[in-house]
């Protein structure tokens, strides 16, 4: 007689080697994601080029990032996880080595691209991993380490990159980061048990497809989706014109110093869990309202000419944008009726589009605006959009009546 196998807990060995594998790997895929950013007013001057063309690293990794979401999240569901797990990182270990070596700004953006498309396996397979190998009582926690795990890496990766090209040379971090990534991919090749419970999917693409449209004639999951966009771009562009606005008079810091600013970002550690704790308490919807109105003020705050006050609106920036960021997520499969895999994937994809658009479609604002520019946008835009949100959410409910 078979026993039959039971998903692990966290009284299991194999639980502790999952949420370790995919931190690790979380860790390494979003400090790759973001390592340039620092870079960016470097690259402007290294490679003679305009700052708009310098946030092609990053918004083009990110181009590369949504198209490998759409295509290995669809095979992750037909050939299985870990094999995409393991592919992403040494996707995204290679092009650290090869980057370096390049003597074209727009080589290194070739390569981000195809580092963009490798890094998606972790984002396509991880999640649907963790719930199907973990039992429901333990994958929260599993869920939480790995969510937070996103956040240390993207921090790490800009901090680290900064201070190591302020003391060598930003061919040096891509190198650091290289060893690094081989490091955590000999211990998720170790550590990673293989799958037990995934089941490949047998319908067409075309079935996923379809499930997309559904969502795309949904007007309140629409509304949700376009919430993330607009948040992921004001972060997003705070973050990506802050080098530039801070090696400039009056301020003049260094490439070390400006690195330091991203452990604000760290905040989105406590975020997350916080906003969780408090829909539960005082209901998702007031929360996430509070959450992009801190993520306004933190923006509106940085116009300041005080160094520390511009810290001190980082900070409120971070806290604002990972509770509402947090539970936005969380509302679309709320919202969902039908195809919930869909709509989360749907969802990551509109937040990806967020990123590119805070980078590189940011860029006319700084040339024309600057600093106070972007923070005019990045303050306003939420705000106008969630007053448009709740607007559309009143006729709709008198339209219900």
């Amino acid at each position: 007689m078979m026993v039959e196998q039971k998903k692990y807990s966290m009284k299991d060995i194999n639980f502790w080697k999952i949420t370790l594998s995919l931190a690790f790997a979380s860790f390494l895929v979003f400090a790759s994601m973001y390592v340039v950013q620092p870079l960016l007013p470097l690259f402007v001057e290294e490679f003679d080029i305009s700052v708009s063309e310098s946030t092609l690293a990053l918004s083009m990794t990110i181009v590369g990032l949504i198209i490998g979401l759409i295509i290995l999240g669809f095979f992750s569901d037909r050939v299985g996880r870990t094999s995409f797990i393991k592919l992403s990182l040494i996707g995204s270990v290679i092009p650290f080595f090869l980057i370096p070596l390049a003597d074209s700004f727009y080589m290194i953006v070739l390569l981000r691209f195809i580092q963009g498309f490798a890094l998606a396996g972790l984002p396509a397979a991880s999640l649907a991993y963790l719930n199907e190998e973990i039992d429901r009582q333990s994958v929260g926690v599993a869920t939480a380490l790995y969510i937070s795990s996103n956040a240390l890496g993207g921090m790490a990766g800009r901090v680290v990159t900064g201070y190591i090209t302020d003391h060598y040379s930003w061919e040096a971090a891509f190198y650091v980061f290289a060893v690094i990534g081989l490091f955590i991919l000999v211990a998720v090749f170790l550590l990673l048990p293989k799958s037990n419970f995934f089941k490949a999917s047998r319908l067409p693409f075309k079935k996923d497809m379809e499930g997309t449209v559904f969502h795309l004639k949904d007007p309140s999951i629409l509304v949700v989706i376009g919430i993330g966009i607009i948040l992921q771009f004001s972060f997003t562009s705070i973050w990506t014109y802050l080098p530039f606005h801070l090696e400039a008079e009056p301020f003049s810091l260094s490439l070390e110093a400006i690195s330091y600013t991203f452990f604000a970002y760290g905040l989105g550690v406590i975020g997350a869990p916080l906003a969780g704790r408090l829909a539960a308490n005082l209901g998702l919807r007031k929360v996430r309202i509070a959450g992009v109105i801190v993520l306004s003020l933190g923006a509106v705050i940085t116009v300041s000419q005080s160094v520390p006050i511009i810290v001190l609106g980082l900070c409120v920036l971070c806290l604002g944008f990972f509770t509402a960021h947090a539970l936005t997520a969380a509302s679309v499969t709320e919202q969902a009726t039908h195809h919930k895999g869909s709509a989360s994937s749907l969802y990551l994809v509109a937040y990806y589009v967020g990123v590119t658009m805070g980078s590189s479609a940011a860029g006319p604002i700084w040339n024309s605006a600057g600093w106070s520019g972007i923070v005019l946008i990045a303050g306003l835009l939420p705000l106008a959009y969630l007053a448009f949100v709740i607007l559309m959410q009143m006729r709709l409910r008198k339209k219900g009546t």
